[in-house]
């Protein structure tokens, strides 16, 4: 029987209409904001940003964005940070990447104060992500997690295998199952063995970035398969890490692509934004 397809479009949904009823208890003076920075043309990363301005006004949240020329130097990036953090209408800051090779993405997302780093990549929340203390977590990983929650799926005591080990998903995403009491093994373009490896999975997360990866022989029967990827093949179709149509036939439940994990990482961009406005009013 074909594995229970995770509807990640319905759940993205549900968090959204809960960041808009909280929003609408803090009221126009605490209102969240959120800000976007984003420097060049990057396809998408501009379908990014415009996705996350139409999320922001749908739930209330206030949003606007800075897009600079492809030529901006680094100090002119830093100096817009620093005004930005400065303001207080801002929650939140999103410093879209990549950025252009003439500046340091390290020190840009480091000159986003912790309490506006709503994508979690500063070095102070990824040190409280590992002490498991409260503090910004990257987006996607967060979606994964509520994903997760959300289907019913019993993290305590399953055996979670992340194949990728970015610091922008497959670390986080290892970091948060650890946290929710799973037993987590990390495999990567090292791993020996890594079919072998995945079939031990009750929970596979395959943040890879290589269309189609995971194949039906690498999934044990039942195991829940969450899959990061978004890539785009020659013939224009967009696929996941996971070779879906085979895998469905094994997994007990399954992440589409797209309609899965993608929706959920601008849902938790806003329950982020949201978190750092009510941070920031218990504070006052």
């Amino acid at each position: 029987m074909p594995a229970k397809r995770i509807d990640g479009k319905a759940i993205a949904q549900e968090v959204r209409a809960r960041v808009k009823t909280e929003v609408e208890k803090l009221g126009p003076s605490d209102r969240p904001g959120l800000a976007a920075v984003l420097v060049g043309e990057n396809p998408a990363s501009k379908i990014y940003v415009r996705n996350k301005r139409k999320a922001c006004e749908e739930v209330g949240i206030y949003s606007e964005e800075h897009h600079l020329p492809e030529e901006t130097t680094e100090a002119e990036v830093l100096s817009l940070v620093e005004r930005l953090n400065q303001d207080p209408k801002i929650h939140g800051i999103l410093v879209q990447l990549p950025l252009p090779k003439q500046i340091n993405e390290r020190k840009v997302l480091d000159t986003v104060i912790p309490e506006k780093d709503v994508d979690g990549f500063h070095y102070i929340n990824v040190g409280k992500l590992v002490a498991n203390e409260k503090g910004f977590v990257p987006c996607t990983p967060l979606g994964i997690i509520e994903l997760l929650l959300a289907s019913k799926v019993e993290i305590a005591g399953a055996h979670a295998v992340v194949v990728g080990r970015s610091n922008i998903v497959g670390k986080p995403a290892a970091l948060l199952l650890l946290h929710h009491h799973a037993t987590v093994t990390i495999c990567h373009s090292k791993t020996k063995n890594l079919p072998e490896v995945c079939r031990q999975a009750d929970i596979l997360i395959a943040a890879i970035g290589k269309p189609q990866f995971v194949k039906k022989e690498m999934v044990k029967e039942g195991a829940v398969v969450i899959d990061v990827g978004i890539n785009r093949l020659p013939d224009g179709r967009i696929v996941g890490d996971v070779d879906f149509d085979p895998v469905q036939e094994r997994a007990g439940a399954i992440t589409p692509v797209p309609g899965g994990v993608g929706p959920m990482t601008i849902a938790m961009l806003l329950l982020n934004t949201l978190q750092s406005a009510k941070w920031k009013k218990e504070k006052a």
